[in-house]
């Protein structure tokens, strides 16, 4: 392959990603409250940039490899498997979409963690949740960075240290930036991700001689007794038990309105109607991608026809390789950097948060951090988030098995902490700091040790068992211990009080 043609747009891309984050590091020097626009770009969000910054921000570099890889696999079932993830965007904005974004104003939130706060007034679940979101969110950029930088040598045919360190450090770079560098780049990534997926179909459609083509190929694979392909069946011949396809719908659908890193979206619109917008948006944007992208991974079947020495992953980037042209090879190759950009740029600037904003005030308290001048404010955020950057970039050259672990859980591990102290918080007045704190040791820890020990329910995700062990500790808790002030629950929930700001 023409290495230089493949790494033309690749190139032109990382550019574009930094002068926006030259742009929003100027705008950012305007600012008067240096952390609100640092951390949710100063509430001022529209609804499509919403939505967009929303799907790339859920979707990452497994989107373009191993999901479709599976895909690849098991066929038509991976994707019955990957559907819940169409209504993600929709289930967030629409059910903690609006109060979480009028909460927020009400105590100046600028984070979930500080939302939480607010609630349940408890610095031992403060201090708890920052932490476990620290841990998992750098776990996750290490493993986002790792994937990006695999499929990035395998196609550019680059060194895998060299690629890791140019598209990590733009990505760090733009990210100190602030979080308005990170939604900008987010619209672009969505957009380019969208485009690099239509590339693949087409050159999947082209080279397979259409779907009766592909078609006729799949149905001659993996056969039953009967003659029929299991990779045309929705439970793959029994390789997804319909126990793991309901627990789907938790893991990737309903359990997902409790990832920190999608929530705080909802503090940074402008209007309501920039909300019920981006619902609309983020719906379509996030079913065309995540299920399109899962569909090609299916057809991919009909032109990748045996099992690529690197498994699975390697189905997509070997596609790539083999049959596209170097300069449409290149620009197919920014959708999966794209998602992974996008997710670590969102997940660096939470982690970033988890430190300046949550473990500091929890640690040395709010009037000691509110004693801070400005400028040094400043200098401290941006220096976190650079650092946790280049501390994620050393890890991915040297990963060890421990990240690998801890990246593997940590999506269904962070639902399993946050999701019951954020929805019960928020819709039920009688929850409080001691049902919460209870939720999250024992749904966490739950969650962790059924993950270790390979412990399953009939055969489902053990996110099934870690979200069932937090609610039902956290109802526990909140009828063992004592009810929230009553100060607190008028600002939570006004109507309880005929207060009509709700």
């Amino acid at each position: 392959m023409n290495i230089n043609a493949t790494i033309y747009p690749v190139t032109i891309f990382l550019l574009i990603l930094l002068v926006v984050g030259i742009y929003a590091n100027r705008s950012l020097k305007k600012s008067t409250n240096f952390q609100k626009d640092y951390f949710i770009a100063g509430r001022s969000l529209g609804g499509v940039v919403l939505a967009m910054t929303l799907v790339a921000t859920y979707g990452s570099v497994s989107s373009f490899v191993s999901g479709p890889g599976i895909a690849w696999n098991l066929g038509y079932g991976w994707v019955v498997f990957a559907a819940p993830q169409i209504i993600t965007g929709f289930l967030l904005l629409g059910i903690i979409g609006k109060k979480l974004a009028v909460l927020s104003r009400k105590t100046d939130a600028l984070t979930i963690i500080d939302i939480i706060e607010a609630r349940f007034h408890n610095k031992s679940l403060s201090l708890l949740l920052s932490l476990v979101l620290l841990i998992f969110f750098t776990a996750m950029v290490v493993g986002q960075f790792i994937g990006g930088a695999q499929i990035f040598s395998a196609i550019t045919g680059f060194d895998y240290s060299l690629g890791l360190i140019v598209f990590a450090s733009v990505t760090v770079i733009y990210t100190a930036s602030g979080f308005k560098a990170v939604v900008l780049t987010d619209t672009i990534c969505a957009i380019l991700m969208i485009v690099g997926m239509f590339c693949l179909g087409y050159v999947i459609l082209d080279k397979g001689n259409g779907m009766d083509g592909i078609m006729s190929s799949l149905s001659t694979l993996n056969q039953d007794a009967e003659g029929y392909s299991n990779n045309l069946k929705p439970d793959a011949g029994g390789a997804l038990p319909w126990s793991l396809l309901f627990s789907a719908w938790i893991l990737v659908g309903f359990a997902t309105i409790g990832l920190p890193q999608s929530a705080v979206r909802c503090l940074t619109y402008k209007t309501t109607h920039d909300l019920h917008k981006a619902m609309i948006v983020a719906t379509i944007v996030c079913g065309a991608l995540m299920i399109g992208m899962t569909l090609l991974g299916v057809l991919s079947r009909g032109i990748v026809l045996q099992m690529p020495k690197g498994g699975t992953d390697a189905v997509i980037p070997e596609l790539i390789v083999n049959e596209m042209h170097p300069l449409v090879a290149g620009i197919t190759i920014i959708g999966p950097l794209a998602a992974t950009m996008s997710t670590v740029s969102s997940l660096l600037i939470a982690a970033s948060s988890a430190i300046v904003r949550d473990l500091y005030i929890q640690i040395a308290g709010a009037e000691r951090q509110a004693r801070i001048s400005a400028k040094k404010n400043k200098l401290a955020t941006i220096f976190i988030t650079s650092t946790l950057g280049v501390i994620s970039i050393i890890l991915a050259l040297y990963p060890l098995d421990i990240v690998a672990w801890v990246n593997l859980f940590a999506f269904g591990g962070l639902e399993s902490a946050f999701l019951w102290p954020l929805i019960l918080g928020l819709f039920w007045r009688r929850m409080n700091a001691g049902g919460a704190l209870l939720g999250v040791i024992f749904g966490l820890g739950i969650y962790t040790v059924c993950m270790a020990t390979g412990i399953k329910l009939l055969a489902c995700h053990n996110i099934v068992i870690g979200t069932a062990a937090g609610f039902i500790f956290s109802v526990l808790g909140a009828y063992l211990f004592p009810s929230d002030d009553e100060k607190t629950l008028r600002i939570f929930f006004p109507h309880k009080y005929n207060d009509p700001e709700m």
